[in-house]
């Protein structure tokens, strides 16, 4: 590289990072972040760029190590520009056929490394006055300051649960919510993460039982506009009503609007006899005394009626994550579900809810029953990120 090369790459980086995570770089990303970066290029752009080397260009740049520089591949290079640049989607045999020549990276490039070539205002081209500058000054002072105090109210929140003793996840903004002394005992039983429980209890209505969930690990959501994803590990739920992932929630007394989304067990079809299934189901809720929720996303993912399908069902499920993205009223619904712990999100569903969620919760539980066997479940990562409301 040489030295337009390295600033370029150097600026470049920068912006992948601002982008994703909406504030620069201060300090080298870590493993989770990495994978998030290297998912979010993935999904934005159809191209691959290594979490490690990811991790590894954000260490390079904060602590640079002299005789080891860091020298990515110009197809490298040309997939992060695509990102900052929010090019159209495309694979590698696409761009090998159409774009080979890299045009996006040299597009960056020439766009570091080009002096400006804004024509300086002299007095014969425009007359100067101070009655018109000093107001737009401090109009642009204004707007400017108010755009960054905007900004820096962003709530960003990540998660990997390496700590989960009660004094880290109280300074972290956690609490907990009916709690089960008992199983919560339990959740360290997989070192650095979080195991929680699928306990009796549900949020759905049901006659004679007040709305509860146990060990429901809750965190306020400071922003109207927000991004939140969990991922979970080796959770294969097998008995009705088996399930774990985010619930959002206007309070906390399951008194207002609510959403669940979840990785669940089905086994019921109304007298019909069809193969169990697991499935990702979202139910919306208008709060007390609305008995009739909405389900707006029941997405069967795997049959379970032989121990073929359930071994495939296992391999797959090794690793889920679930993504929410609201903007106002819509409610932008995204998963992934692989052998594999950084694979790329897939749309499911945009619904929309006039509701504003003043808590996230994680949670798992078994509805109302006692005859399906109490599970553990993972969690490995947890992201909320304040978003500006477009």
């Amino acid at each position: 590289m040489d030295e337009i090369d390295r600033r370029a790459f150097a600026e470049l980086v920068q912006a992948v990072v601002q982008k994703c995570f909406g504030h620069p770089l201060t300090s080298p990303l870590s493993e989770p972040e990495s994978k998030h970066v290297s998912s979010e290029i993935e999904e934005s752009t159809g191209l691959v760029v290594g979490w490690r080397s990811i991790k590894n260009y954000t260490a390079f740049l904060l602590n640079p190590v002299p005789g080891k520089p860091e020298n990515p591949s110009t197809a490298t290079l040309d997939t992060l520009a695509r990102y900052v640049l929010s090019a159209p989607v495309t694979t590698e045999a696409e761009r090998k056929k159409l774009e080979e020549h890299f045009p996006y990276w040299f597009r960056y490039r020439e766009q570091v490394g080009r002096p400006s070539q804004l024509k300086p205002v002299t007095a014969k081209s425009r007359p100067f006055s101070v009655g018109y500058v000093v107001p737009g000054l401090l109009l642009m002072a204004i707007i400017g300051g108010f755009l960054l105090f905007r900004e820096s109210r962003l709530d960003q929140v990540q998660e990997d649960f390496h700590d989960v003793s009660d004094a880290h996840l109280t300074q972290n903004g956690w609490f907990l919510q009916g709690k089960n002394a008992d199983f919560w005992s339990r959740r360290t039983e997989k070192p650095g993460r979080l195991t929680l429980f699928t306990l009796k209890g549900d949020n759905w209505p049901k006659t004679g039982e007040a709305p509860h969930v146990q060990n429901l690990l809750l965190r306020e959501i400071k922003n109207e506009c927000f991004r939140t994803e969990v991922h979970v590990n080796d959770f294969i739920p097998d008995g009705n009503w088996q399930q774990a992932g985010l619930l959002l929630l206007e309070d906390t007394l399951f008194m207002g609007k609510s959403i669940r989304l979840s990785l669940s067990y089905n086994n019921f079809f109304g007298g019909y006899h069809k193969p169990a299934e697991i499935l990702i189901q979202a139910i919306a809720s208008y709060g007390k005394g609305d008995a009739n929720l909405e389900e707006f996303v029941h997405q069967p993912l795997f049959q379970i009626g032989n121990r073929d399908e359930r071994r495939i069902a296992v391999t797959n499920l090794k690793n889920v994550a679930f993504r929410i993205e609201k903007q106002h009223q819509k409610f932008r619904v995204l998963y992934s579900a692989s052998p594999v712990d950084n694979f790329s999100f897939k749309e499911i569903t945009t619904y929309e809810f006039g509701m504003s969620p003043k808590y996230i919760g994680l949670f798992a539980l078994k509805g109302f029953v006692d005859s399906t066997a109490v599970m553990p479940v993972t969690v490995r990562y947890f992201r909320l990120d304040g978003q500006p409301c477009d």
